[in-house]
């Protein structure tokens, strides 16, 4: 352990779950009940930062974080190719069959395979973004294995909902540079869209996040084939309705990305879900919106 007490660290372990490599870190004590965070689409782990998971360590949770599939440390699907994003989009848009690599379902095994090793029969799920889709899928595959929910900045993913700007999607879309610098202001330009503000607190921290995405290796493509899952995947709403694990659902007024719509439509999807909207806040999990998320999502696990 790299820390000390309630907050411990492990060091990042590469494991065999679902039958591919997948990278995770946990904080916190093994006795206490057992949290996963799930990131979004082409982000890595270390999203969630080591301060929020020691946050969260710290309100007596064992908090779990870890790659997904194509991305960071975790297996690499180069061989499946790139896919053509722009049809797959298209072909979702006019309700037609998505032709993906994998799906959510596999990103969702993913998940109960790391807690199989991790020898966790049932935890409590914080996704964001497309990790909110991915905790979504396995409450409604596998129940058994969810005791709470907790979705930020997701949706339900049926096409009637509204969709992104123009602007975001081109942001997102446009290729980064692989030197550390391009890749930084890239990333830094990236994020200050996706927030829909800035300020010189979080943009360290995006330069400090891009640094350290940049040392664990990006996998630009991998995005794209977790982009095409989720379009694969198709609307999650009528499955929804048989969630019966205590949710919570956390959405940002302003999110440019995931408009609000996708929080309201899955609150009300799921029996009994609750609904949290923050004012002021994008699509991104920002420090200034720690404590009511840490308050929230502790909240729920203690009635989960």
């Amino acid at each position: 352990m790299s820390k000390a007490g309630r907050a411990a660290r492990s060091h990042e372990i590469i494991a065999k779950a679902n039958g591919i490599d997948l990278c995770y870190q946990t904080f916190g004590l093994r006795t206490d009940p057992p949290v996963i965070l799930i990131m979004g689409m082409g982000a890595q782990m270390v999203g969630w930062d080591e301060e929020f998971c020691e946050a969260l360590a710290e309100r007596k949770h064992f908090v779990v974080r870890f790659d997904n599939r194509d991305s960071g440390r975790s297996k690499r699907f180069s061989r499946a190719g790139v896919p053509d994003v722009m049809l797959a989009m298209t072909r979702a848009w006019l309700r037609k069959p998505v032709q993906a690599p994998y799906l959510l379902s596999d990103m969702a095994q993913d998940v109960s395979g790391l807690m199989d090793v991790l020898g966790i029969e049932k935890a409590h799920l914080v996704g964001a973004s497309m990790g909110g889709t991915i905790a979504q899928t396995l409450a409604i595959e596998q129940p058994e294995r969810v005791r709470t929910l907790t979705s930020i900045m997701s949706t339900t993913g049926d096409p009637s909902l509204p969709s992104p700007g123009y602007a975001v999607l081109s942001t997102i879309f446009r290729p980064a540079p692989r030197d550390l610098a391009g890749y930084t202001e890239h990333y830094i330009t990236t994020w200050k869209h996706l927030r829909g503000s800035t300020s010189p607190e979080e943009t360290e921290r995006d330069r400090a996040r891009a640094a350290l995405n940049h040392a664990r290796g990006l996998c630009p493509d991998g995005g794209a084939r977790q982009l095409v899952a989720i379009l694969a995947s198709g609307s999650r709403r009528q499955a929804l309705s048989a969630v019966r694990a205590p949710t919570l659902v956390i959405h940002g007024d302003i999110d440019p990305l995931v408009p609000v719509a996708g929080g309201i439509d899955t609150a009300r999807s799921i029996p009994g879900a609750e609904l949290m909207i923050l004012k002021g806040m994008g699509h991104a999990v920002s420090k200034a919106y720690w404590p009511p998320i840490i308050d929230g999502i502790a909240q729920l696990t203690a009635r989960g």
